[in-house]
């Protein structure tokens, strides 16, 4: 079908004849839109030279350019940023193609976006950056690529449009993203910032996810203990503080943690089974 298309277009075009080439169907998509999301390039360049409209939309506001990153065709969105495509146009739902290339994890094509300035600060009608997807969905080359730019520090910081305070980190947490979750405390990422279902501790106890529940207990617990040895070694030298020490290591070896609710997840065997009023030590 894709092919007889071009083939048509090759001709009428050829022939000279009045074609219009932003015809769009019942979604609104244009040929290009349909190039786009096939990586046709051949197509993509003949409707350009006929003058296709770079940045046409469909039902959705979404660009050819959307479609190109959302399937990762790098060269066609070379192509149509080239041709001067919005690298920052936002669809109805508010997303640039750095969201679409960003949730799934489509690294070069990210990478080109940032280099031809795509703002990864901007949310989606969600409250959601291409970051935050990128972390939701596990695509831990593309976190790296997004935690490596310039932007990192803003997009770890509350975003005042989101008044729900979900995090990356409460994202990454939810699914069990492991590596990511390293990622972002790496970063500098606050592991207790608060969202309306709690701290990313919270949250991935509440999904099951007992090895990002280690993690960030371990993480909070040398955090703690760490801050309160340096106290101590700062400013005593005694016998005490010896003693008080070994109390913050052990107190930090042992830490308690009391369930609020039952909870049981028979699809995920290394879920923690719990009902309320559990206590558990770690």
């Amino acid at each position: 079908m894709l092919f007889l298309l071009f083939v048509t277009l090759s001709e009428l075009l050829g022939a000279a004849k009045r074609v219009n080439v932003n015809i769009q169907d019942a979604d609104g998509l244009s040929p290009l839109h349909h190039a786009a999301l096939s990586g046709n390039k051949e197509m993509i360049s003949l409707l350009l030279e006929a003058q296709a409209a770079v940045d046409i939309k469909d039902h959705k506001g979404m660009r050819p350019l959307h479609y190109a990153a959302w399937q990762g065709k790098t060269e066609p969105m070379k192509m149509l940023l080239k041709a001067g495509s919005s690298v920052n146009g936002q669809s109805d739902e508010g997303q640039i193609p750095l969201h679409l290339s960003a949730q799934h994890g489509h690294y070069d094509g990210s990478e080109m976006l940032l280099q031809h300035q795509s703002n990864p600060c901007i949310s989606d009608t969600a409250g959601k950056t291409p970051l935050d997807l990128a972390c939701e969905f596990g695509r831990v080359g593309v976190v790296q690529l997004l935690l490596s730019s310039n932007m990192c520090a803003a997009m770890l910081e509350p975003k005042p449009s989101d008044p729900n305070g979900v995090s990356p980190l409460h994202l990454a947490a939810k699914n069990g993203h492991i590596e990511v979750i390293r990622l972002l405390i790496q970063a500098g990422i606050d592991i207790n910032r608060q969202s309306e279902s709690g701290t990313a501790l919270h949250q991935a106890a509440l999904c099951g996810k007992t090895e990002v529940v280690r993690l960030l207990l371990d993480v909070i617990r040398n955090t703690l203990s760490q801050t309160a040895l340096d106290i101590v070694n700062q400013f005593t030298t005694t016998q005490a503080s010896r003693e008080i020490k070994q109390l913050l290591r052990d107190a930090s070896a042992a830490m308690q943690v009391r369930a609020l609710k039952d909870y049981c997840n028979n699809y995920d065997l290394t879920s923690l089974n719990i009902k309320a009023g559990d206590i558990i030590t770690v």
